[in-house]
């Protein structure tokens, strides 16, 4: 019986939540969930696909959410919106609106199915893009919502959630995983993998805490 579902993207968060649960519970015991809701480049799945195979995931499981598109227009969601945040606006363009809502619940309703009361996500609050969804307020409601909604234990596990991206790199090498997070992963709004494009939000998150961790070693 599965003891954990990882919400896998691709991205350096969410493949550090998958480190730490096969730490945690070992590959057996822990199953991915990767979704694909009309984000601007497929690669994510495939990075998500290399490593569930690298971190030994046998049960790994691709939702496509085709409604998304449907629904709310981001930059994250239409290659034509520039990314960017708009003067006075609380979130960037690349906000996308209940999205880990959505995915919360859709890897609770899978846990619950193959026995799981653990869901790792990425999200954090230290490094604070303005996401509402990601803050530590939403992961506490959204938890005791989905408890009460399938009658089913649910802890949702957010390591990162005071962590800054420095703290993060950190952590990768005590795990011995630094290679893995610095090259295997995709984190960048423009589909460019390791270090990205380095001029979108992400990647100059990314190599910000990088390169803060480098320093810190120095």
């Amino acid at each position: 019986m599965m003891k954990a579902v990882v919400v896998l993207s691709g991205g350096q968060d969410s493949a550090m939540c998958l480190a730490l649960a096969v730490r945690k519970h070992g590959a057996d015991g822990v199953a991915a969930i990767t979704f694909e809701y009309g984000q601007r480049h497929s690669l994510e799945t495939k990075y998500a696909k290399r490593l569930a195979k690298r971190f030994g995931i046998s049960l790994h499981k691709v939702i496509k959410m085709d409604f998304y598109r449907h629904l709310t227009s981001n930059a994250l969601m239409s290659k034509d919106a520039p990314i960017e945040r708009k003067k006075g606006a609380s979130c960037p363009t690349t906000v996308v609106e209940g999205r880990n809502a959505f995915f919360l619940l859709a890897a609770s309703v899978w846990a619950k199915e193959i026995g799981a009361t653990e869901i790792y996500t990425g999200v954090s609050e230290a490094d604070y893009s303005g996401y509402p969804d990601c803050r530590a307020a939403f992961i506490r409601s959204q938890q005791k919502t989905i408890r009460l909604a399938l009658e089913w234990p649910v802890k949702i596990v957010t390591p990162f959630m005071r962590m800054s991206k420095a703290d993060e790199w950190a952590l990768a090498e005590r795990l011995g995983i630094l290679d893995v997070i610095e090259n295997e992963t995709l984190t960048c709004y423009n589909g460019i993998p390791g270090a990205g494009c380095k001029k979108c939000p992400a990647c100059k998150l990314r190599n910000r805490g990088y390169s803060e961790f480098k320093s810190r070693r120095s």
